[in-house]
């Protein structure tokens, strides 16, 4: 592929190529875009350093240089300039050639997507005027334990712990196949109980020991659980997917202040650092304190 001798020659090559690899839409489009982007800008240059689809040298200083460029001249925030300079990592990958040496941007840290307060409530409208015995169990056991939804597929009967004043449930086979028992709070102990007094009618017809079933009486596949949640989000005029729940709940263990360590052990993280991300700030919380600047003079 480095024998391309035009940089028009290798775009339009890339472009077949990309139309073949296992990406989805949005990303070979968004790969395509900032290629040609990159190439238009190529075709400006006077090559000092030699042809940059070809020497690692010149590679390098050209994809250095239009990165100042993103930067300086079309104002790209570092999140646009390190998808920029992903998508021409790709460009040289079907080159056949290394990636550019090239330091991505820092990122500022940033606390991950949860809902706001008057987001969750009315999340939890919507799920208490839901009909289905079974979504409701669904929907706050992940609001108000924070399972990842394929944790929660795999759950099994015998992984729910209920009595009258206690409950717990099983993850058995976490990310890295950790184990935890996370508890569960008065609302989801008792939308359980419900659940499970349909679920017996199920399990008599096809003996399965899955926790949720479908209609049917099998297994509820990740899928459908994915499908009630984003029911749940039109009906509360929300984005809503698992993570979201799962991000809701561990933020909101953090900002009860509650200890880290307790929080990454019902989160099953490994690494602290992967919890401590629930304690930083988010857009809100920075407007708020600017806001908050306030000196009588």
């Amino acid at each position: 592929m480095a024998s391309f001798m035009t940089v028009p020659e290798a775009l339009a090559a890339y472009r077949q190529w990309l139309a073949q690899q296992p990406l989805s839409t949005h990303t070979r489009r968004t790969y395509l875009t900032q290629v040609n982007r990159y190439c238009t800008y190529l075709s400006t240059l006077h090559w000092e350093y030699g042809h940059p689809l070809r020497e690692p040298y010149a590679r390098d200083y050209a994809v250095r240089d239009y990165k100042t460029v993103l930067k300086t001249v079309h104002h790209a925030k570092p999140s646009s300039v390190n998808l920029a300079l992903a998508a021409v990592d790709h460009f040289y990958r079907f080159l056949e050639l290394p990636p550019p040496q090239v330091k991505r941007e820092d990122l500022p840290a940033q606390a991950p997507r949860a809902l706001e307060p008057p987001e969750q409530k009315r999340f939890l409208r919507a799920v208490e005027r839901c009909v289905s015995v079974r979504d409701r169990a669904l929907a706050l056991l992940l609001f108000y334990t924070g399972l990842r939804i394929s944790e929660c597929a795999a759950l099994q009967l015998s992984d729910v712990r209920l009595s009258s004043r206690k409950g717990l449930v099983i993850v058995r086979m976490g990310k890295g196949n950790t184990y935890r028992e996370v508890p569960l709070n008065a609302e989801v102990r008792a939308a359980l109980d419900s659940w499970l007094e349909q679920h017996k009618k199920l399990v008599a017809l096809r003996n399965e020991s899955a926790l949720f079933l479908t209609k049917r009486g099998t297994r509820l596949a990740t899928r459908t659980i994915d499908e009630v949640l984003r029911r749940f989000g039109q009906e509360a005029n929300l984005d809503l997917s698992a993570h979201i729940l799962r991000h809701s709940c561990l933020t909101n263990l953090v900002r009860n202040d509650n200890d880290l360590v307790l929080v990454a052990e019902l989160a099953g993280h490994r690494r602290l650092e992967t919890t401590r991300r629930y304690s930083l700030p988010t857009a809100a919380d920075r407007e708020a304190a600017m806001e908050g600047l306030k000196v009588d003079y």
